[in-house]
This record gives C-alpha cells, sequence and structure tokens, in this order.
C-alpha cells in the first residue's frame, strides 16, 4: 500500500468519523473539524498526484478558498439552508464537469466508464440546477410557493424520457454532442423536478439534492479512477438519503407525494378571520402567567432564528428556573428551515443538552404543562395537522401544545407560516398573542418578570 493509498484511507476514516460526531449537538463542533481536516488531506494529497495543469489548479484553490472563507463567515444563520444549497449545486456542477471533460478528451476505458460517465453527467446536472432553484426560493428572489407550469407533470416526464434516451444513444455512439446534450437536459430536468415544491418541503429537497450530488461524485470517482472519490460520494449519497427520509418522516408523508404533491394554500373555511377572534395580550399579563406556574415549554422556530432571540430566550429561562420553575425546550425535527436549526442556534445559548426535548419525550406530558412559549413557531404547533383531513400538513407530527394548560404565541403577525396554512391555535381560547419581534418582546419580558 502506498502512501498515498494510505493517506486516502486516513481522509476516509475522517469522514466517517465526523460523520458520528455530526450526530450529536455534543461533538458536532469537533466532527465539522476532523472532516476538515480529512477535506484538507485529501485535496493536498490529490494535488500532489496530478500530471498536468497543477499551476492552475493551484490558482483555482488559492482563488475559491479566499473567496469562500470571507462569504461564508458573512452568512447569517438563517440563510445556512441557500448557502448549503449554493455548496450542494457546486458539487454536483465540479462533478458533471470532470466527467464531461474526462469524456470529450477521448479517456476511455470501456463500458463501466461510459456509463459512470453517463450518470455523473446527468445526475451532477439535476443536482447543479435544482440545487440553484431551491437556493432562490429559500432567499425569496422566486416565490416560495410551488410554481406549477401548464402540463407541468407531463413536461418533466417528457424531458426525462429524452435525457434516458440521450443517456442510451451516448453509451451507444460514444458522441461527445450527445453528452452535451444530456448535460442540458439535466439542467432543464431539474429545473422542472423543484418548481412544484414549496412551503416547508424546499429543505428536504435540498436533502434529497445532496444525496444525489454524492452519488454524481461517487460515478465521478470511478471516471478519474479516484477510490477516496467513490468513498466520500457514496458516505454522502447514503446520509443524504438517510436524512431525506427522515425529514419526510418528520413531515408525516410519504416522499413522493412531498415530491409530486406540493403544498397548496387551502381555500378559507366557512368561517372567516372576521368571525373568529384572538386574544393579545401584554407583556405584563405574559410576566404573570409566568411568572406563577410552575412549568414551562418553550418551542422555538424560524422567527427565534430571524430575531436572533435565542440569548434572550436562554435569559428568561435561567430567571424562571432560579424561582424553581421547570423550564425544558421542544425541538421539532423540521423547526426552522433545516435539520438541527433550533439545535445549533440553543447551543450558542449554552442551552444545556438535556433540556432539549424531543416529539416522543414531550407530548405524552404535555398537558400538565402550565405554559407553553411558542417563539416564532408556526407549522410544528398547527393543530391542523393533527385534526383536519383537508389540511396540506394533516399528518405531519406536532407539538400538541392546545392541551397544554395556556399557550403563549409570540408572532410579528397574523401571517400563516412557511407552509402557507393558516394556525388554528391562534384563536384557541387557551392561547394570548404577544405581537411583536421576537428578541425585543422576550428582553421585554425579562424586565417584566423580574417585577412579579
Amino acid at each position: 500500500m502506498t502512501w498515498v493509498q494510505l493517506a486516502y484511507l486516513a481522509a476516509a476514516l475522517c469522514f466517517i468519523l465526523a460523520l458520528k460526531g455530526l450526530s450529536t449537538p455534543r461533538y458536532a463542533r469537533l466532527g465539522n473539524l476532523v472532516g476538515a481536516a480529512g477535506m484538507a488531506l485529501a485535496v493536498v494529497t490529490s494535488y500532489t498526484t496530478i500530471e498536468r495543469n497543477g499551476l492552475l489548479i493551484l490558482v483555482a484553490v488559492v482563488a475559491g478558498t479566499a473567496a469562500g472563507i470571507p462569504a461564508a463567515r458573512q452568512v447569517k444563520m438563517t440563510a445556512v439552508p441557500q448557502m448549503v444549497a449554493l455548496f450542494n449545486g457546486v458539487g454536483g456542477a465540479a462533478a458533471a464537469l470532470v466527467a464531461l471533460t474526462e469524456f470529450l478528451e477521448g479517456h476511455d476505458a470501456g463500458v463501466l466508464f461510459a456509463v459512470a460517465t453517463v450518470l455523473t453527467v446527468l445526475i451532477g446536472s439535476v443536482s447543479f440546477s435544482g440545487s440553484v432553484v431551491t437556493f432562490l426560493k429559500l432567499q425569496e428572489v422566486m416565490t416560495t410557493r410551488p410554481v406549477l407550469l401548464p402540463a407541468g407533470q407531463l413536461l418533466g416526464i417528457g424531458v426525462a424520457v429524452v435525457s434516458a434516451l440521450l443517456a442510451i444513444f451516448v453509451l451507444v455512439s460514444d458522441s461527445n454532442l450527445l453528452l452535451v446534450l444530456l448535460a442540458l437536459a439535466g439542467l432543464a430536468l431539474g429545473v422542472l423536478f423543484v418548481l412544484p415544491v414549496g412551503g416547508a418541503d424546499v429543505p428536504i429537497a435540498i436533502s434529497l439534492l445532496n444525496a444525489f450530488t454524492g452519488l454524481a461524485v461517487a460515478a465521478s470517482g470511478y471516471v478519474l479512477g479516484n477510490t477516496l472519490l467513490i468513498v466520500a460520494g457514496t458516505l454522502v449519497g447514503a446520509s443524504g438519503t438517510i436524512l431525506t427520509r427522515l425529514m419526510a418522516q418528520a413531515m408525516g408523508r410519504p416522499l413522493t407525494n412531498i415530491l409530486f404533491g406540493a403544498f397548496k394554500a387551502t381555500p378559507p373555511s366557512a368561517v372567516t378571520d372576521e368571525q373568529r377572534t384572538v386574544r393579545s395580550g401584554t407583556v405584563e399579563d405574559v410576566a404573570i402567567l409566568l411568572g406563577y406556574a410552575h412549568s414551562v415549554l418553550v418551542v422555538p422556530g424560524y422567527g427565534l432564528a430571524v430575531a436572533q432571540a435565542q440569548h434572550a430566550a436562554r435569559e428568561l429561562a435561567q430567571l424562571l428556573e432560579s424561582r424553581g420553575i421547570s423550564v425544558d425546550y421542544g425541538i421539532h425535527p423540521v423547526a426552522g428551515r433545516m435539520p438541527g436549526h433550533m439545535n445549533v442556534l440553543l447551543a450558542e445559548a449554552d442551552v444545556p443538552y438535556e433540556n432539549l426535548k424531543e416529539l416522543d419525550d414531550v407530548n405524552p406530558g404535555i398537558g400538565s404543562v402550565d405554559v407553553v412559549l411558542v417563539v416564532g413557531a408556526n407549522d410544528v404547533v398547527n393543530p391542523g395537522a393533527r385534526d383536519e383531513p383537508s389540511s396540506p400538513i394533516y399528518g405531519m407530527p406536532i407539538f400538541d401544545v392546545d392541551r397544554a394548560k395556556a399557550v403563549v404565541f409570540m408572532k410579528r403577525s397574523m401571517r400563516p407560516g412557511f407552509a402557507g396554512v393558516d394556525n388554528s391555535l391562534l384563536y384557541n381560547p387557551k392561547t394570548t398573542l404577544l405581537f411583536g419581534d421576537a428578541k425585543d418582546s422576550l428582553t421585554k419580558l425579562l424586565a417584566a418578570v423580574k417585577q412579579v
């Protein structure tokens, strides 16, 4: 075994250990560092073994590093899903371009080489264009709602069939032109694949596209004869597939329904907003409610992240705990816009890991909770997901906060959540609405509780 193979083996072990570390908040930072070290080792080892264009590759690496590090540091936590989508798209594009270049230069190694090339170009192109569309949706450059084209399903099926035929023709004819056309068809297929996905389903589409990129990278590893690319791509593909499945389960819907039955806003019911009433309260009202509680459950969501209110929430919880009040945090798998979003935010505020509770831990005893403080969450506490079969999010597991003794719902406005679905919890007699920016409201609430 040569030193190159040993270095690749060490890098692969780093990637595996990184995934293990990322499976728990306690070791996530260490896992990330181990993965970065493995990638650095892989890049250096690969660079020392190249036989051409060494200077150009070095220039590209330096330029990419110089541009990527400052850009990543400026990305807010709420924009991380968009950044992940872009990084994922770039990975798919890189794999497709490498395979395309190898094919055009005539580095033919048989049928398996041609099959791997075709798969890399097609999957990488789909991943790139699809990831760009998800970025545009999350960045709200385009609408986050499903975009339904006339005869969109037929068009998508047609492009998929054309892509399959082009792939077969490339294998039969070794035509460079047909391979380029296959890449273009893949780009179109990626766009058509993601356009109908909207609302809270977009992060799931990102996870699936991430799995696609992993497959493309693994196939490109065969094209280049690079074992580490095969291992790394397989890890990304497998982990992305598992994550996609888990997110789909957290939404309570099959993956096919998420991808091909996108969220649609439901028409108003016979009871209009004008006929329903909400109960809003003041900071002082909520302070009294919290001050005399025995147990409090905080359910954070995207609004907490946007307002960067995690530290204010932690300070309020510490004050309540100092008075003997039990405070836990209910973490939904799809709260925010990516898995683990709330875990990372609360870890920044030094919230103890043991205080972070999942659905199965919270719901059985939620009826005994005195006050549930919903901070910027919406869809994950919507009773319609449990009680209304006509609701687009019906079947999604939620926190049954309407069964608690009292609910304080902190919101900026009456607008629906990311799924675009009205929330009946807002009109529940148990619910007190506290309007305003989450950070500002929590800061005022902290001061008010001190006076109780």
